[in-house]
């Protein structure tokens, strides 16, 4: 382990006692798309899939503002940052470049997963080392205390629900060095709609408030008002989400739990932090009647940054505040499209009535903004120190 622990080199580390077979032959060809082989994970493992992922860890990094949301970074640079299944590792990419911002250099990147998809980052000038392990089976091959930084992103569909969660949130803060930080990012799966005229959360940081008035998206607390779904085909995208999820022992809405998991963890953890955010899928029609406190969004046409074709009325949002809700949609109809044949099977669907389904869902989302009735994708981001 001491030798794996010095290396740079961007070649696959097997992990002892992985099973051969599983990590040479990981793969299978089902209903058209690449999945991992005898695995609970529901999504593909192919290039659209991955361009997804990197497409949604761009938007994740655009809302929270920064690659890394756990405090003090500058006061105690890291040295060793363990990216949990790193898949493509574009998150470690530009963590790198958040931390070139801050003036902090020399960082090491390991990235961790089941399959080497990872580009080779050394040849972006990045300290990088990828460990090819299911990090279902512990202990992970890593020493106590080996990294400074562990970011576990997206994991809700990766770790089973109960005994198998618990035992590797104990992995993960062993591997963390004392003083270290533990950061999860992660989102639910099913959809809600923003109910008109939230309250801020109260006892806000003024910087995170700050970029949710620039990005358009709203910082959610538990006074936060939510309803189901307006949109058909988001609400029934939703039951079937659960239904699906739910019967592979995954967690459907992992953001539930997180903080919960870490405030259970008071000899071990400190300084546990949280930042919720919901990103509406589209314009929302009271967001016109809002004044959110740094902008009015009751502004005239020509005051307006993003124009419209005739006959329809201008945008409240800036053109960069569109795209990005734009590419929360996307984000979306990308995850349901991976899902597909798990969803067809919980919705009782054939192959001819999905595909009917699926071009009414793409006619009302895309072409007739069908999320607009306060319809969101919930992430959020929760980080504590190694005591």
């Amino acid at each position: 382990m001491e030798a794996a622990r010095g290396s740079t080199s961007s070649s696959s580390t097997h992990s002892t006692g992985e099973s051969t077979a599983s990590l040479q032959t990981p793969f299978v060809i089902r209903h058209g798309r690449r999945y991992l082989r005898d695995l609970p994970y529901p999504l593909p493992c192919d290039l659209p899939e991955l361009q997804r992922q990197n497409l949604y860890t761009l938007l994740q990094t655009t809302i929270f503002g920064k690659a890394l949301c756990s405090p003090q970074l500058k006061e105690k640079p890291p040295k060793r940052v363990l990216e949990v299944g790193c898949g493509s590792a574009y998150w470690s990419s530009l963590c790198h470049e958040y931390f070139a911002s801050l003036g902090i250099h020399d960082v090491e990147f390991v990235g961790l997963d089941i399959v080497p998809v990872a580009a080779d980052l050394n040849k972006q000038g990045i300290k990088w080392r990828f460990v090819q392990h299911d990090l279902r089976k512990t202990p992970l091959p890593f020493q106590d205390g080996e990294f400074d930084i562990v970011m576990c992103k997206d994991l809700g569909l990766v770790i089973p629900v109960g005994l198998p969660s618990q035992s590797t949130l104990e992995e993960f803060m062993r591997i963390t060095a004392i003083g270290g930080k533990l950061e999860f990012w992660d989102c639910d799966y099913g959809i809600r709609s923003l109910l008109p005229h939230p309250p801020p959360p109260p006892g806000q940081n003024a910087e995170d408030d700050e970029v949710a008035a620039e990005t358009a998206t709203f910082l959610i607390s538990p006074s936060t008002p939510f309803a189901n779904a307006q949109n058909k085909y988001l609400g029934e995208v939703t039951t079937w989400l659960h239904d699906a999820i739910d019967n592979r022992k995954l967690y459907a809405m992992p953001c539930s739990r997180i903080l919960q998991m870490l405030l259970q963890e008071p000899e071990t953890l400190s300084d546990v932090g949280y930042r919720r955010i919901a990103v509406p899928l589209g314009e929302m029609r009271w967001e016109r009647d809002v004044d959110r406190g740094l902008r009015s969004l009751q502004r005239r046409d020509s005051e307006l940054t993003t124009k419209t074709t005739a006959g329809e009325e201008s945008s409240v949002l800036t053109e960069d505040q569109a795209a990005l809700r734009r590419t929360a949609l996307t984000v979306v109809i990308q995850f349901v499209e991976g899902l597909e044949h798990l969803l067809k099977e919980v919705s009782g669907k054939n192959q001819e009535e999905w595909q009917r389904w699926w071009g009414w869902m793409m006619d009302d989302l895309v072409q007739n903004r069908g999320a607009s009735s306060g319809e969101c994708l919930e992430m959020g981001a929760w980080w504590a120190t190694r005591i």
